[in-house]
């Protein structure tokens, strides 16, 4: 089951890909299409290296291999360093083939060997596959 921060970020995207947003997201034709919600978790101090990390080479690379940035957030009261974020993928499969060629780009390796000179930045990944009902604006 969906923890609650889950459910209010499903909502924000909601809000956020509506036709009202200039994202025609709302009116996808593909039934396969899946969500994935990601939470980081980073090791002490690390938090602000992950996110530059996300806003200058990970957003950028995600875009160039197919992955729908959805939206990014940490969480107000963030005792924990979570990033939490959303992507979106015209079906699971298409998600295995952006991933292993995301993985595979020498501009991320490059960006994620620089990034972690000091120390790994993410101790735990969590994630959760979705699938729009037929009632939902987004699917």
């Amino acid at each position: 089951m969906l923890k609650e921060t889950h459910c209010l970020f499903l909502l924000l995207a909601a809000v956020f890909c509506s036709p009202v947003a200039g994202l025609d997201f709302a009116r996808a034709d593909e039934k396969n299409r899946v969500f994935e919600i990601r939470t980081y978790y980073a090791n002490e101090g690390k938090l602000d290296a992950l996110l530059a990390r996300f806003q200058d080479h990970t957003v950028a690379l995600f875009k160039k291999h197919g992955i729908t940035n959805i939206g990014y957030w940490v969480p107000t009261d963030n005792k924990e360093n979570k990033l939490i974020y959303m992507l979106a993928y015209p079906s699971r499969e298409a998600r295995g083939k952006a991933w292993k060629a995301f993985i595979a780009d020498p501009d991320w390796k490059k960006a994620y060997k620089e990034s972690t000179r000091e120390g790994k930045l993410v101790k735990r990944v969590v994630n959760d596959f979705l699938a729009g009902t037929d009632f939902s604006k987004i699917k």
